[in-house]
C-alpha cells in the first residue's frame, strides 16, 4: 500500500571511479631502468624511456661513436681541432673525445685532437678583470685534459691574412676505400710501435701517444696579449652595427676565421664543434629566414666541406640539449658560462632570438618538434644547380665561403638584379682625368683578382674596394653589410 511521503524515485547512482591520472600506467613501469630492466632510473628523456645512470651513459656514448662511424669521415691518426666554447655541448664533446682516448674505452678513437678556444668578450662588452678570470678558469681546465690547447682573442681576426677570404680548392680524400686504406695503415704503424715508447701517460692509448702527442716541444699556446686598439677597433666595430641579428652573424663569421686559421697553422685537417641536435633545428629555420636556403646543407649537416682543406664535423648532432644537461649533471663535466652577445636581449631582439623562443617553446609542447625539423635537414642533399658544377674557378663568398647562388649578369633573380644594377652604376670612368693620374699599384693584392677594382691603371678607373668585397658576397652577408652603421658603411648602391 502506498505511503505518504515515501519517494518513488530512482536511487542516485554513486559517484564513478575517477580516471585515471594520464601517465599513470607509465609511471607503473618506470619503476625499473627501460634499458636494464634492474638500475633505478634517474631520468626520463622521452615518455616512457627511464634510463638509470649507467645505462644513460651506454646511452649517450654510443650516439657519439655511432655518428663518427658512420659517415667515416675522420680517418685514423688524423689531427683534429676541437672547437671548444666552454658551453654544455662543447664540454660534453671534450669529454666524449678524452674517454674514447682512454685504454679503458671498449673502442677507442684513433685520431689525435687538439682544443682551440676563442675569447669573444671584446665583442660582448665585458671588462678586462672579467675576461682575465673566464681564462684563467679556461686554462686550468684545458690543463687538466692533457690535450694540446690554442688560445686565441677575437682581437686577432684583424692580423689574419688575405687568404683567410680564399677557397682552397684541395679537397679531402674520402670515400670507404680511401677509409680502409688509412685503417689498415694505422694498425700496421701501431704494430711496428708496439709499446716500447710508451708515455707516462696512464690514460692515452700507446698507438695515439707516439704519433703526435703533446710534449716540452708541443706546448700549449694560450692567447696572445692583445693591445688596447685591437680591443677598441672591434668593440667599435661592433657598436657601430645597427641590429643583433647582424652582429650575431658577424661574431660567427669572424669566429669560424679564427678556428680555421689555427687549424690550417698548426696542421689540423677536421674541425670538430659541438652544435647539437637542438641547436642545428634552431639554426636551420634561422638561416631560411636570414636567406641561406641554398646552404642549409652546409651549415647543418654532419659535414661542411665549404672550406677545402678543413672540414668542419658535428659529432653532437644526434644528441638534444636535454640529453646534455643530464649527462653534464650526472657525471660533473665542468663548463665555463660566461655572457654571450644576446645575454638578456628580448625575445624579439634577433631573428636568431626569435627562432630559439619559438622552437623551445614549441618543444615543450610537442616534443617531437625539435627531431621533426632535424630529421629534415638530413634530406637535404649539397647538390650544385644545373650548369654550375664545383670547380676551381667558381664564384665563392667573401665571408662565408659558400658558393654564390647567381646564375648570370642578366638573371631575373632579384640577387642577380641588384648585382648589375651595383656593377652599373660604378662603371663610368673619370675620362677628363686620365691622363693626368699616374699609374699605382693594385689597391688590396690577392682579393679583388680580376673582379673589377684593379682593371684599370688608373685610380679614376678602378672601382671602389667596397664595392668589389660587396659584390662577392652571398645575399646573406650582404644583407648584414647594409646594417653597419657610419664609418662601415657597405656600398652606396646597395645600402638603405
Amino acid at each position: 500500500m502506498c505511503q505518504v511521503g515515501e519517494d518513488y524515485r530512482e536511487p542516485v547512482p554513486k559517484d564513478p571511479p575517477p580516471p585515471p591520472r594520464p601517465g599513470h600506467e607509465q609511471q607503473k613501469c618506470m619503476k625499473w631502468c627501460v634499458k636494464c630492466k634492474k638500475g633505478a632510473p634517474v631520468l626520463v628523456i622521452r615518455a616512457g624511456d627511464a634510463f638509470c645512470r649507467d645505462c644513460f651513459k651506454a646511452y649517450y656514448v654510443h650516439k657519439f661513436r655511432a655518428v663518427l662511424g658512420k659517415n667515416r669521415l675522420i680517418f685514423p691518426g688524423e689531427k683534429v681541432l676541437l672547437a671548444w666554447s666552454g658551453g654544455p655541448s662543447s664540454s660534453s664533446m671534450l669529454w666524449q673525445v678524452l674517454e674514447g682516448l682512454s685504454r679503458e674505452s671498449a673502442k677507442q678513437l684513433r685520431f689525435v685532437p687538439g682544443v682551440v678556444y676563442v675569447d669573444e668578450g671584446a665583442a660582448c662588452g665585458r671588462n678586462p678583470e672579467d675576461r682575465a678570470e673566464t681564462l684563467a678558469e679556461v686554462q686550468s681546465i684545458l690543463r687538466s685534459t692533457g690535450l694540446p690547447w690554442h688560445g686565441v682573442a677575437l682581437e686577432e681576426v684583424f692580423g689574419l691574412p688575405q687568404s683567410v677570404l680564399r677557397h682552397f680548392s684541395q679537397e679531402p680524400a674520402m670515400g670507404d676505400g680511401a677509409y680502409k686504406e688509412a685503417v689498415d695503415g694505422f694498425i700496421q704503424q701501431q704494430q711496428g710501435l708496439g709499446t716500447e715508447g710508451a708515455r707516462d701517460s696512464p690514460s692515452l692509448s700507446p698507438g695515439l701517444e707516439q704519433l703526435s702527442w703533446p710534449s716540452p716541444h708541443n706546448p700549449q699556446s694560450p692567447a696572445r696579449p692583445h693591445t688596447a686598439a685591437e680591443t677598441e677597433a672591434l668593440s667599435r666595430l661592433f657598436n657601430s652595427v645597427r641590429t643583433l641579428t647582424a652582429k650575431e652573424e658577424l661574431l660567427q663569421t669572424l669566429r669560424t676565421h679564427l678556428i680555421l686559421h689555427v687549424a690550417r697553422t698548426h696542421g689540423y685537417s677536421k674541425v670538430m664543434t659541438g652544435d647539437s641536435c637542438t641547436r642545428l633545428a634552431i639554426k636551420l629555420l634561422t638561416n631560411l629566414a636570414l636567406g641561406r636556403g641554398a646552404f642549409l646543407a652546409w651549415d647543418t649537416g654532419f659535414a661542411d666541406e665549404r672550406h677545402g682543406d678543413v672540414v668542419v664535423v658535428r659529432p653532437m648532432r644526434e644528441h638534444m640539449l636535454k640529453e646534455v644537461a643530464f649527462y653534464n649533471h650526472l657525471f660533473a663535466i665542468p663548463t665555463v658560462l660566461t655572457p654571450a652577445i644576446d645575454t638578456k636581449a628580448p625575445e624579439k631582439a634577433s631573428i636568431h632570438r626569435l627562432m630559439e623562443a619559438f622552437v623551445l617553446q614549441l618543444q615543450a609542447q610537442f616534443p617531437s618538434t625539435v627531431s621533426t625539423v632535424y630529421r629534415t635537414s638530413e634530406k637535404l642533399v649539397k647538390a650544385p644547380r644545373a650548369g654550375r658544377a664545383a670547380s676551381p674557378s667558381r664564384p665563392c663568398c667573401l665571408l662565408c665561403l659558400c658558393m654564390l647562388d647567381v646564375d648570370s649578369a642578366d638573371s631575373a633573380t632579384a640577387f642577380g638584379a641588384q648585382s648589375t644594377t651595383a656593377l652599373s652604376l660604378r662603371q663610368a670612368p673619370a675620362l677628363q682625368t686620365q691622363a693626368k693620374e699616374p699609374t699605382v699599384p693594385c689597391c688590396s693584392p690577392g682579393l679583388c683578382e680580376d673582379r673589377g677594382c684593379c682593371r684599370g691603371a688608373r685610380p679614376s678607373e678602378r672601382e671602389d674596394l667596397q664595392a668589389c668585397v660587396i659584390e662577392q658576397l652571398c645575399y646573406s652577408c650582404r644583407v648584414n653589410m647594409k646594417d653597419l652603421g657610419p664609418g662601415h658603411a657597405g656600398d652606396p648602391g646597395v645600402s638603405d
